[in-house]
């Protein structure tokens, strides 16, 4: 391929100054989705992307064999709610999966929630699910083509009724019902057409729906139009006497805290009303709240708040701050059961609610526990446990008889015996020690040959520890090696961690990376022309970034639902909430300069070669907005100085990646591949 091959584009004198420096957006034009030209475009490059992929590719083969791997009973953590217990499931190629009902622990499960049935292709999935205390009623978020924008709908669990009516204008918060099934409380965003549409994801407001009536007649509790990016999301207490707001104007980790009685009417008391640290509610007794917090503690700890005396200085301090992470908390049983990051895996402990350590429970390797579900006055605890080469399996802990049993197994067909998991350790460009999980064959010859994908994230504060992806697992199967390195700006370290990668210390996540990509082809893992970069939206910045600083140390850039554009990120849908990690061009010269540093749109240089490049993006993806990906491969192809592939694929009826059935990311997962496979010169299966 060569730049003639590419579809042309026209380029525009679109010209914007920032602090007295101009700056030119030739491809302003791709941001209109909507219009014919850009329609057109679209379907060019995509047509471009399928010929290069249905040529000489094993496309077909991959998706035959991911298919084959998928088929497998994929189960949810167990949820118990009021005396029932409910799960989802999915059969193994099912679009979405399917919500399940046992009246007993080993009761026969009975189907509650169908998500398949409310679309033929799938793509109309279930968001979560919210019980009410006695488990009899379910409010039920429902997104559409991969949507944030979700509608909530209420179903009896026993008589499987549905309610006449539908809750619309909501986005990423929570139900919280009362315990009288009365009616439950949710936040909201305006009405289309009532606020200027740049508003259109701002003046959150609580409100109340009472069961059975229209949305129409719901009444607003809360809202700050004096902060009209403060978003909401309520919870109840679980012993029902108290609502509780989260409140957050970012994204990452840090909130404020607003309450109020149940039984009340009055004013919201504003517990902590800054944003400056992250307090995660994990229960009460009476007046007495517990928060895991990061305030004084980048590693976070447990304090008790008694809301009777709310002063700063007489918070108490249950559990102290240690030398690992804590990353989860519940309380159980008059028990804190704690989840801890181990350099960047996952250990479990319980204290007592005078902060006394009891003992650790005991999990199965190097891995990852995604999910901790009790009820705070009951007396068993559900959890997931996952590794690189292990599906999730849930676990089930009894506070009677102190006994930890494997609940439900994975039932995927493979034998990880043969392959390994290695966490190794590597100094960055400033001397950090970063760590990095190796996963590949059992034996393998470290020569330099070996295909590789190293994938990374490094942003809002969120860990990276063990997953497992059956694409991995086929890449592993045939020969790859898949690397996942814990760079800064995630929260594997904590607080501090996260801010070392963030704003006017961005470079550091982007250095980190880099580094992970010198030690895996300095010490033999792979080399600079079979190594791929992936990620996916911050982690799609990170890789174009990347990419962008050092083109020859890849042979291959996976980059999904990318940020590219870092100069006009905040102007669409939530991208304003990403201020407090990026930072505002528009605010000082300071932040100008930082972010045109290292935004991959301004730092493609022409005729550079550039590895082969996938850019995948979607149609309704309304987080990271596809502009970033098309005006950065077009920018790309421009300059384009090598016969390297420069791909893009936007996908239909596709978000950012939640609720994706299942049809469409095996197709997705084949593409990507396929692509590695063929730009790596490797003949799959061999």
């Amino acid at each position: 391929m060569n730049k003639t091959a590419y579809p042309e584009t026209r380029r525009d004198d679109v010209v914007d100054e920032y602090h007295g420096k101009k700056i030119s957006d030739p491809y302003r034009w791709l941001e209109n989705a909507d219009s014919e030209e850009t329609v057109r475009w679209v379907e060019l490059q995509n047509s471009l992307t399928e010929s290069f992929l249905s040529t000489d590719s094993a496309r077909d083969r991959i998706r035959e064999d991911l298919t084959k791997l998928w088929n497998y009973p994929k189960y949810s953590v167990t949820r118990k709610e009021g005396d029932r217990y409910f799960f989802s499931k999915n059969d193994g190629l099912q679009n979405q999966p399917v919500l399940y009902m046992q009246k007993t622990l080993n009761g026969t499960p009975v189907k509650i929630l169908d998500p398949n049935e409310l679309s033929e292709d799938g793509t109309v999935a279930v968001d979560d699910e919210y019980y009410s205390d006695d488990g009899h009623l379910i409010a039920y978020k429902i997104s559409s083509s991969g949507s944030d924008w979700h509608e909530i709908r209420i179903r009896d669990v026993d008589s499987l009724k549905e309610y006449d009516e539908t809750i619309r204008w909501c986005k990423f918060g929570a139900v919280a019902w009362k315990h009288d099934n009365s009616g439950f409380f949710y936040s909201r965003y305006p009405e289309p057409g009532t606020v200027p549409e740049e508003d259109g994801s701002k003046y959150c407001r609580v409100c109340w729906h009472a069961l059975g009536t229209p949305q129409e007649q719901d009444r607003i509790v809360f809202e700050r139009p004096d902060i009209k990016e403060l978003s909401f999301s309520p919870f109840t207490t679980e012993d029902g006497e108290y609502l509780m707001l989260n409140a957050f104007s970012m994204a990452g980790p840090k909130n404020r805290v607003y309450y109020r009685r149940m039984d009340s009417e009055g004013e919201f008391t504003r517990l902590i009303d800054d944003d400056d640290n992250s307090f995660y509610f994990i229960d009460n007794r009476g007046p007495v709240f517990y928060f895991k917090t990061d305030l004084n503690a980048p590693k976070g700890r447990i304090i008790a708040i008694d809301t009777d005396n709310p002063a700063r200085e007489s918070w108490k301090e249950i559990i102290p701050e240690s030398d690992e992470t804590l990353s989860m908390a519940i309380s159980v049983n008059n028990t804190f059961v704690c989840v801890y990051l181990n350099h960047a895996h996952h250990t479990a402990r319980l204290y007592d609610f005078t902060g006394k350590f009891i003992k650790d429970l005991p999990l199965s390797g190097i891995g990852t526990i995604s999910f901790l579900s009790a009820q705070s006055r009951g007396t068993e605890l559900f959890f997931t446990f996952t590794s690189f080469l292990s599906p999730s399996s849930t676990y089930r802990y009894d506070f009677v008889t102190g006994e930890l049993k494997l609940f439900r197994k994975s039932e995927l067909d493979f034998d990880p015996s043969g392959y390994e998991t290695k966490q190794v350790f590597y100094q960055s460009k400033d001397g950090t020690r970063v760590p990095m999980f190796v996963t590949h064959r059992k034996g393998m010859q470290l020569d330099g040959t070996n295909p590789a994908i190293l994938y990374g994230y490094g942003g809002f504060s969120i860990d990276l520890t063990p997953f497992f992806s059956v694409a991995n697992l086929l890449w592993i199967i045939n020969g790859g090696i898949y690397a996942v390195a814990n760079i800064r700006g995630g929260s594997e370290y904590g607080e501090d961690w996260h801010q070392a990668g963030m704003r006017d210390r961005k470079q550091n996540t982007f250095d980190d990376f880099i580094t992970a990509a010198e030690w895996l082809i300095d010490n033999k893992y792979t080399s600079a022309g079979r190594l791929a970069i992936s990620g996916g939206s911050n982690g799609g910045l990170l890789v174009a970034a990347c990419m962008c600083q050092r083109p020859e140390l890849y042979g291959a850039v996976i980059c999904e639902v990318p940020l590219t554009d870092m100069l006009r990120y905040h102007r669409f849908t939530v991208g304003y909430k990403w201020i407090g990690e990026y930072g505002n061009p528009e605010r000082s010269a300071e932040e100008f300069d930082t972010l045109i540093a290292y935004s991959p749109l301004h730092n493609v240089r022409s005729g550079v070669t550039y590895p082969a490049l996938l850019v995948n993006t979607a149609d309704h993806d309304d987080r990271v907005v596809a502009s970033h990906a098309k005006k950065f491969v077009a920018t790309i192809q421009h300059h384009n100085g090598t016969c390297h592939p420069i791909l893009l694929r936007v996908q239909t009826k596709a978000g950012h990646g939640m609720g994706k059935p299942t049809t469409k990311v095996i197709e997705d997962r084949s593409y990507v591949l396929a692509f590695l496979f063929k730009t790596f010169g490797i003949k799959y299966g061999s």
